[in-house]
């Protein structure tokens, strides 16, 4: 089984895959989203996965291959050592150099984030392009991958929960909320003003950049939304299409089946 990581700068999602003969389809055994360790040492982790297994039944030595991808480099080498520690086995962590198959075409692509380009290695797979992958997590991030499935960059924008918490802690008379769909568009209180604020005006903010967007790539461009917040925003929204909560996983996935094929390639050409 492979065990799949994505680790963000609030969240990590772990998801545990049953992969199948090449050409077949792999089944997600089970997934689980925490809370990034950031504070962690090596056997913290490795016993919080642990646990994680325990509680659904399955022993640790079922996994034989593990893909890592994450945003918060300081934590790299302590999930490194945990693969190693506890699952024996050395880990592919999507970083420069990785070969992913996913041409990209921007200024410098080494500062392009692992969790971008392994959601676009997955939308593409899954929907072709060109397509926009919209990730919601700290930060909103969108990615444009090409008909010809590049890479051609995207735009940054500050995550709906921290937007929220800064205007929390500058305005101290604002109490803090619960981010949802509001019921109303005229709020008649407080709370009522600030889901509505919150919750209208970062769909406005999406939606403004995927028109832009979509006006530039053209009309059959295809729109998914990924990440924590992402079905809630995608409820509102004219042009998110479609809502894949496993996007980063199967992205993960796909780069690691295709590591094991080349691999296997070079086994069969050397007893060749």
């Amino acid at each position: 089984m492979l065990l799949a990581l994505d680790v963000g700068n609030t969240n990590a999602v772990i998801g545990l895959y049953k992969l199948s003969a090449i050409g077949g389809k792999a089944e997600v055994v089970t997934n689980w989203r925490i809370t990034t360790p950031t504070e962690q040492t090596v056997d913290e982790f490795g016993i919080l996965l642990r646990e994680l297994f325990t509680l659904r039944g399955l022993k640790m030595d079922c996994v034989t291959g593990i893909a890592i991808s994450s945003v918060v480099p300081p934590l790299d080498s302590m999930m490194r050592k945990a693969c190693e520690n506890y699952f024996g086995l050395k880990p592919l962590v999507i970083e420069p150099g990785v070969k992913t198959g996913l041409p990209i075409l921007t200024d410098n692509p080494s500062e392009v984030g692992a969790d971008r380009i392994v959601n676009c290695v997955a939308a593409y797979d899954e929907y072709g392009g060109p397509t926009i992958v919209v990730d919601m997590g700290t930060a909103t991030t969108f990615d444009v991958v090409s008909k010809k499935g590049e890479f051609l960059g995207g735009a940054i924008a500050p995550g709906l929960g921290i937007s929220a918490s800064a205007l929390f802690a500058r305005a101290a008379r604002l109490p803090r909320i619960d981010i949802k769909r509001p019921a109303k568009v005229v709020g008649t209180s407080t709370v009522d003003n600030l889901q509505i604020g919150l919750y209208y005006g970062y769909i406005g903010l999406v939606d403004g950049i995927l028109e832009r967007m979509i006006a530039e790539l053209g009309p059959e461009t295809k729109t998914v939304a990924t990440g924590g917040l992402a079905k809630l925003i995608a409820g509102g929204s004219k042009y998110i299409a479609a809502v894949d909560e496993m996007l980063t996983l199967n992205g993960l996935r796909i780069i690691y089946e295709r590591s094991l094929e080349r691999s296997q390639e070079k086994s069969r050409k050397r007893g060749a």
